[in-house]
C-alpha cells in the first residue's frame, strides 16, 4: 500500500489540540524509555502550545490527505541559530518520512535567518539520533540533566547563501 506525502505547511493556534494529541502520543515512548512520565512534551497544557503559536516561533505541521495532523516541529531563534524543538511525528506515521520531511522543511524556512540548526534529544532515543545523524547534524556534546537522562546535543550548518522559503 503506498501513502501519498503529507503536505507540510505552518501551524496556526487553531492545530493546538491535534498538536498536542500528537505530541502525547508521540512522546508516551520516550517516557517509558526514560522511565519519566513527566518529560515536559508531556506534562505542556493546551493553553501552552497555544501561546506557542500565537507567538513568534516558527511551528511547522504536517498533515495527510482526509486533513490527518500527523505530525509537527518548533523553531525559536537565538541570533542566528535555529533552536530546534518537539518534532513529533504520529506514532503510527513513524518510519514513514514525515519527521525527515518536517526537518527539510524547516531547515528551508529559517534558512537566510539562521547559520545554523541546533537541538538536543535523550541518550537512548536511538531513532532520533540515527534520523539527524542522516539529516546532516553532528553531535556536540552530552549534558546529564538527571541521573536517567543524558541530552545529547546537536548542530547543523545551514548552506551560505540560502534564501528564505
Amino acid at each position: 500500500m503506498t501513502i501519498a506525502p503529507a503536505v507540510i505547511s505552518p501551524a496556526s493556534p487553531d492545530d493546538a489540540g491535534e498538536i498536542m494529541t500528537v505530541q502525547r502520543a508521540a512522546y508516551v515512548t520516550e517516557a517509558h524509555l526514560y522511565g519519566d512520565p513527566f518529560i515536559p512534551p508531556l506534562v505542556e497544557s493546551l493553553e501552552q502550545i497555544r501561546k506557542v503559536l500565537e507567538g513568534d516561533a516558527v511551528v511547522l505541521k504536517a498533515v495527510l490527505p482526509g486533513g490527518r495532523l500527523v505530525g509537527a516541529v518548533r523553531a525559536r531563534f537565538s541570533d542566528r541559530t535555529c533552536l530546534v524543538g518537539r518534532l513529533v511525528v504520529a506514532p503510527d506515521q513513524q518510519g514513514r518520512g514525515v519527521g525527515g520531511s518536517l526537518m527539510r522543511a524547516l531547515e528551508e524556512h529559517v534558512a537566510g535567518r539562521a547559520d545554523a540548526c541546533v537541538l538536543f534529544t535523550g541518550h537512548l532515543s536511538d531513532p532520533n539520533l540515527r534520523l539527524y545523524r542522516r539529516l546532516g547534524y553532528a553531535e556536540t556534546h552530552r549534558e546529564r540533566v538527571a541521573a536517567h537522562l543524558t541530552h545529547v546535543h546537536m548542530r547543523k550548518t545551514l548552506a551560505a547563501g540560502a534564501r528564505p522559503a
